[in-house]
């Protein structure tokens, strides 16, 4: 087959692929995303100890970029997928005014209202575990066990509402933005004992 005629037959069929995928997922959208980034560390690099419950146990800074104009507030969750006993939440916080370029070192731990009307939820452990039960706000640093290096997930969410409700876990806060997302972020951050 002549490569004009394979080239066309190939465009033919991701054409038609993409009709069937508009066909049958009608409703699909497409999310924008943003840049979220830290003067601490680079995504997929270590997170100083100064950030860990082995140094001082603060939030690190956090900066982020192109939140969408209609957005009208903004979620963090900060979890760790390798966790021995399941996902682990670091930290919780959501109703960050959308105009927010950021989050600065140490944010509070002793106040779920935050003065520019965010709400920290409940973390620090691991939802449905009742050995490890989320039940702190504010953020928790990094201490796994000893062994091979864990990944830390910083998940930045725009949403096209502002979300009231005090002391939401994870969970509650997932289903809270499910159909409200607007555009999402995500860094990764390592640490290893």
């Amino acid at each position: 087959m002549p490569k004009a005629m394979l080239a066309a037959a190939v465009a033919a069929a991701l054409l038609g692929l993409r009709a069937v995928e508009a066909k049958t997922h009608p409703q699909r959208k497409v999310r924008a995303t943003m840049n979220l980034t830290s003067a601490a560390f680079q995504d997929a690099q270590p997170i100083p100890k100064k950030y860990t419950g082995e140094g001082d146990d603060v939030s690190p800074p956090l900066a982020w970029s192109g939140v969408p104009s209609k957005a009208k507030s903004l979620a963090l969750i900060v979890d760790d997928p390798d966790a021995p006993m399941g996902t682990w939440i670091h930290w919780v916080i959501y109703n960050i005014p959308a105009k927010a370029s950021g989050l600065p070192e140490n944010v509070s731990k002793s106040q779920e209202k935050l003065p520019d009307g965010a709400l920290q939820g409940l973390a620090w452990g691991v939802e449905g575990n009742a050995r490890f039960p989320c039940g702190r706000v504010g953020y928790g640093g990094p201490m796994p066990p000893p062994g091979l290096p864990h990944r830390y997930f910083f998940k930045l969410y725009a949403l096209d509402e502002a979300l009231s409700s005090p002391r939401l876990t994870k969970s509650d806060l997932i289903k809270a933005m499910k159909g409200h997302i607007l555009a999402e972020a995500q860094l990764i951050g390592t640490y290893q004992r």
